[in-house]
């Protein structure tokens, strides 16, 4: 694992709040130049520490969207099958496997009502699936 100076921190901080503001832009808030900003996103990503870039949606939009966090009790010995099965609905967003009464915790993201009560069926229905919850969510008041 690499070591990560405060700079590096702060960037990445910068990044996960909007990963498409322009390099010179993160270079006048860091206080660094432009290259040694490209510079360090670079050696972030060779070393891993950067696996990717994603959006987040509009409040708006994303107002829109029907969300479930589903916890999932499972057969240990078809814990890998479940997570491959949930790794092929397009609507499981995340997969995590957790401590506790629960073995994984997904969420799950819809437009209808009548789509998440199919997906969660689903998941129920999959063998080696002993145990689901479900809980929708009804407002995220911030994320990262």
């Amino acid at each position: 694992m690499m070591d990560l100076d405060k700079t590096d921190r702060e960037l990445l901080a910068l990044l996960q709040t909007n990963s498409r503001e322009a390099t010179s832009a993160l270079a006048r808030k860091l206080g660094i130049s432009r290259s040694t900003v490209q510079d360090r996103i670079n050696r972030l990503e060779r070393k891993k520490v950067i696996a990717g870039y994603t959006i987040r949606y509009d409040d708006a939009f994303a107002g829109r969207q029907l969300n479930a966090h589903v916890m999932i009790e499972v057969n240990p010995k078809q814990s890998q099958k479940i997570v491959d099965a949930l790794s092929r609905m397009p609507a499981v967003m995340n997969v995590q496997t957790v401590s506790g009464i629960y073995d994984l915790v997904t969420t799950v993201q819809t437009v209808t009502t009548q789509e998440m009560d199919r997906v969660l069926d689903d998941i129920g229905e999959l063998p080696g699936v002993e145990k689901t919850t479900s809980s929708i969510v009804l407002a995220t008041k911030f994320e990262r």
